[in-house]
């Protein structure tokens, strides 16, 4: 996050491979400029936003609208009361994470199973003390010379009375892969049968922003607990995270939500509520989003196969999410010197040895990816596919 910001902020240029920013989209940052216009317009609306807390599970409007439009659109049998905001996806996996694992005294040091990996670089540190999760190494498939998809190792998964929750990203940072609709249903069974709650983290994925590529169905019990974000709609700033579970678990994370910050901030469900009452929200993720980050993730891997030529780089198959994830088989430096070297000629990427929590055993292709955003702008993305490729046939070179 530190480099992030110097390369937003700081005085020598930097282009931007690295971070998590969704894209400027313009139809889409004039529908939030239309809706902050509007909503500086209505003076009640604006003095409720500034001038009053909410409750400790969000605005009670953005709530309700939220839940009649999940259940109308999506077929999710939910009402207001199962559904909270939090201050961003990061508080929502934090209170998450410690309400079913970790070093407390009612979950007897039970761990977050990670059913595949790489995954979130934001999962690692979020636990109070160390090894908050287990995590388990995917099956490699190859895709003819330039791909390869991770899938889940079914077969190798052991769940035992110390897993508390498994988690799962949909689609997955960093890597783009969409888990199956089968491999779903094969984890809700795999959560039901040890009685506890599969948590999807669809910040980039269904029913918004919908960056996912491939047709699946995202579906909800009481059983399954959904992470989604307002940031990768293009609202990264207004930091808003939304839980949708069982009554009772958003009790306890309206609870958490209390005690950290009294109630979560009014300002994202406040914009886009009018968006989520009328339904424009998902025409707006369906018809504009999806295409547009389509469109760019087949052109940033035309320039990568360009730029690499011959190099031994695959590109994960993408199907979502806003990064492309490289895999230099047998590279002779780390993911993290290469990540020093780019910085150093001004391209910033994130090193792949820091998307596995939660799998202490070495494993050595962890240390030949690395993750890289196509949501930048167009000329620094392909000046910096450029570099990439010459440091690493550097790198092969010795």
């Amino acid at each position: 996050m530190e480099d992030i910001d110097t390369a937003l902020t700081g005085p020598n240029p930097m282009m931007l491979l690295g971070g998590g920013n969704p894209a400027k989209i313009p139809a889409v940052q004039q529908r939030f400029r239309d809706a902050m216009l509007a909503l500086l317009e209505d003076g009640q609306r604006f003095e409720q936003m500034t001038g009053n807390y909410d409750g400790a599970r969000g605005n009670s409007r953005f709530l309700r609208a939220l839940a009649k439009m999940l259940k109308d659109q999506c077929g999710w049998a939910i009402t207001p009361e199962n559904i909270a905001i939090t201050n961003g996806s990061q508080t929502s996996f934090y209170v998450l994470f410690h309400l079913f694992a970790g070093p407390s005294a009612d979950t007897s040091g039970r761990k977050i199973l990670l059913p595949m990996v790489p995954e979130y670089i934001g999962y690692t540190d979020v636990g109070i003390g160390e090894d908050l999760f287990r995590a388990q190494k995917p099956l490699i498939e190859t895709l003819g010379d330039h791909e390869f998809k991770y899938r889940i190792d079914f077969d190798a998964i052991k769940l035992s009375p110390e897993i508390g929750a498994i988690a799962i990203s949909r689609p997955g940072n960093p890597t783009g892969n969409v888990s199956s609709d089968d491999e779903i249903r094969r984890l809700r069974g795999l959560a039901k049968e040890s009685n506890v709650p599969l948590i999807l983290d669809c910040a980039y994925g269904d029913p918004f922003p919908g960056i996912v590529f491939p047709e699946i169905a995202t579906e909800w019990d009481k059983d399954t607990i959904i992470c989604l974000s307002l940031s990768k709609l293009g609202l990264p700033g207004v930091r808003t995270g939304i839980i949708i579970a069982d009554k009772e678990i958003i009790q306890a994370v309206s609870g958490a939500n209390a005690i950290m910050s009294l109630a979560p901030a009014s300002f994202g469900p406040s914009l886009v509520t009018h968006m989520v009452e009328d339904g424009s929200i998902l025409d707006m993720s369906r018809t504009v989003i999806r295409p547009y980050y389509e469109n760019k993730s087949a052109l940033a891997q035309d320039w990568i196969r360009e730029a690499m030529g011959s190099l031994p780089c695959r590109i994960h198959r993408s199907e979502g999410a806003i990064f492309l994830w490289l895999w230099f088989e047998a590279l002779p430096i780390t993911s993290e010197e290469l990540y020093q070297r780019l910085k150093t000629r001004g391209v910033l990427v994130v090193a792949g040895e820091h998307f596995f929590p939660g799998l202490n055993a070495p494993w050595v292709h962890r240390q030949e990816c690395i993750r890289v955003s196509y949501a930048l702008n167009p000329d620094h993305l392909q000046r910096g596919i450029k570099i990439i490729a010459e440091e690493v046939a550097r790198a092969y070179a010795g």
